[in-house]
């Protein structure tokens, strides 16, 4: 039985989940350009190929969950990883817009899987009384991997071109593989269970309030993602990308301090103090319209985005028994998908039809209304579930 979180299977995972993340965002960062400048495509055969990704992401999660609650995690977790990385060959010859469409649509599925499974296999790893610890740093495998895979893309594809970054990306993906491969989970993840195949094994329902509440709150990130650049331009700052660097670092120290907090006081007080962090910080983005408000809020409202997703983790994985983590997981990833969606097509109405500043005005209430939703509907059900279970 594993008391220790940093042991070797947990450090393949982690390393495992930063590699294929980094195959993701190094992709991500240069296909816009690759598709305009080599394939010709408009901005929105651009916007198809990017969402094709997701769409399908989203479609697969509810039944990844049930996979994984149904049969051996660990093969999962390897099949859909090994179809992840040999599609990065497609890329290599896919010579048409739609081409591309279909070949994102097909690796996104893949990813509705892998990131399932490794959160899900990550859970199983992790001992239960550091559960949110644990979880915080797999959490930030993932941050580090969306600060590092555009570097690379970006660095590969300014030196040697387009093909050499698919090339890579077969590499690192394969890499993250074998990692993968190397892992040995506990016997109770590779034993194949007798579930039916029903609504509750699919949306594991302890988890969906939990969920809903991550949605309404993570779709202010979908908002952020997508206009700060522009907003940045806007009020003048040169270096719109400075704020993502200094954005990463809040959500990384947060990562390092907030498990610990969740598994010593339980949700209740980490939730309140990063959503006040964030209700605050994002008027102050969309007021102090310069570069020291520009870059002051991006720390701040990092470090309040990187508590809020770990932490509902941890306690979705806490309300489920071992039976149903993939499905609780996927639940809570389905609603982070959702939000997210949602967030950016508010947000570029919201942007059309009144300004860029009114998004960040926005988002602050709509953490408001989260935090209210988090107190009323979610942490005292929660802590009676987490104390008659200890019970």
């Amino acid at each position: 039985m594993r008391c220790k979180i940093w042991n070797r299977d947990f450090i393949l995972l982690i390393l495992s989940n930063f590699l294929m993340y980094i195959t993701y965002y190094a992709v991500i960062s240069a296909l816009p350009i690759y598709l305009v400048q080599e394939l010709n495509a408009t901005k929105s055969q651009v916007g198809f190929v990017v969402a094709a990704y997701t769409v399908a992401s989203v479609m697969i999660r509810p039944l990844s969950g049930y996979t994984l609650d149904k049969f051996n995690r660990k093969m999962v977790f390897i099949i859909a990883l090994t179809f992840y990385s040999l599609l990065f060959t497609g890329y290599m010859v896919a010579v048409s817009v739609t081409t591309l469409i279909l070949l994102r649509f097909s690796q996104g599925l893949t990813w509705g899987f892998t990131t399932i499974a490794g959160s899900t296999i990550a859970v199983d790893i992790i001992p239960s009384a550091k559960r949110g610890e644990g979880i915080g740093y797999f959490a930030l495998s993932t941050t580090l991997g969306m600060s590092v895979g555009p570097i690379v893309g970006l660095f590969v594809c300014h030196h040697w071109g387009y093909i050499a970054l698919f090339v890579a990306g077969l590499l690192v993906s394969l890499a993250s593989l074998i990692c993968a491969n190397k892992i040995k989970l506990p016997k109770q993840s590779l034993i194949g269970k007798h579930l039916h195949f029903s609504i509750n094994n699919i949306f594991y329902r302890a988890s969906a309030i939990p969920s809903v509440n991550v949605l309404i709150v993570m779709s202010t990130y979908g908002g952020l993602l997508s206009f700060i650049a522009l907003y940045g331009r806007e009020i003048g700052v040169q270096n719109t990308a400075l704020f993502f660097l200094i954005f990463s670092v809040g959500i990384a120290v947060s990562r390092l301090f907030a498990g610990k907090a969740f598994d010593r006081e339980g949700p209740r007080k980490i939730i309140t103090i990063c959503l006040t962090i964030l209700i605050v910080s994002f008027p102050v983005l969309a007021m102090v319209q310069n570069a020291l408000g520009f870059y002051i809020s991006a720390i701040f409202i990092g470090f309040g985005i990187g508590v809020v997703f770990p932490t509902f983790q941890s306690m979705v994985n806490n309300l489920a028994d071992s039976n149903h983590r993939g499905a609780a997981n996927s639940t809570l990833y389905t609603a982070l998908d959702i939000g997210m969606g949602l967030g950016m097509i508010v947000a570029g109405l919201i942007a059309q039809y009144i300004s860029l500043s009114a998004i960040f005005i926005l988002s602050g209430i709509v953490c408001a209304i989260g935090l209210m939703f988090f107190r009323i509907f979610v942490v005292n059900k929660y802590e009676r579930s987490v104390n008659s279970n200890c019970q």
